[in-house]
């Protein structure tokens, strides 16, 4: 399977200057072709229309690292990069033009970069599975108070039901829950049981006051 990173084009963090000094500076896209063990062999970038020049360099310095990427730019014109509605919109359009195959891809979504508005959205997309990949965040790493260019990264999977020790406490806080409404009394009334559940769910999403009515029922 191949691996496609998705990401947008950095203007701050990616810039890391016009000269070689730049080789020498964490930039988060460019650094994650540094790592020997995250082979990339396609790369999607999203980027505004006034970021051309940094596009080009940028690619530049991606394929002079790892020249067998296939790196394909994709431009939105969004006016305002802080407006969620119109950030939202241009990635999601992005989103449905390409012919994203989990089957046969590892798509990994990188959200270091780009405004926090882009970030929640590239979340938001992720977590619907609009983007069927797992995220991918980078950050700096300082050896001497010099910033390394590699830097670091982390893999981060929305699926919970893959760690097994969040699910299995999830599934004990429930039954601790329940346990407390039925005030550590057990029984085996189906109904019982039943409504008990149905107030755990409730009385876990919210805070306000519950009102517990009882009904009798007499046969005519």
């Amino acid at each position: 399977m191949k691996n496609v990173l998705i990401g947008i084009l950095g203007v701050r963090l990616d810039h890391g200057g016009l000269g070689q000094n730049r080789w020498n500076r964490w930039r988060p896209t460019v650094s994650l072709f540094l790592h020997d063990d995250l082979h990339i062999d396609e790369l999607i970038l999203i980027y505004h229309c006034d970021e051309q020049h940094l596009l080009d360099l940028t690619i530049k310095d991606i394929q002079e690292i790892s020249p067998n990427t296939r790196c394909i730019s994709h431009q939105v014109d969004y006016a305002d990069p802080w407006d969620f509605e119109q950030v939202y919109s241009s990635l999601y359009s992005m989103s449905r033009s390409y012919p994203l195959d989990a089957e046969e891809n590892n798509y990994y979504i990188h959200i270091t970069t780009g405004t926090h508005v882009a970030q929640i959205c590239l979340y938001l997309l992720t977590e619907a599975n609009y983007l069927p990949g797992k995220l991918l965040q980078t950050s700096p790493v300082q050896r001497q108070k010099i910033n390394t260019p590699e830097g670091r990264y982390q893999i981060i999977d929305l699926d919970l039901s893959r760690y097994d020790q969040i699910a299995s406490r999830f599934e004990h806080e429930s039954h601790q829950g329940i346990s407390y409404l039925k005030n550590g009394i057990d029984t085996r009334n189906a109904q019982f049981n039943q409504l008990i559940r149905q107030l755990e769910q409730v009385s876990i999403r919210s805070s306000e006051p519950i009102l517990l009515t009882a009904v009798n029922y007499t046969e005519g």
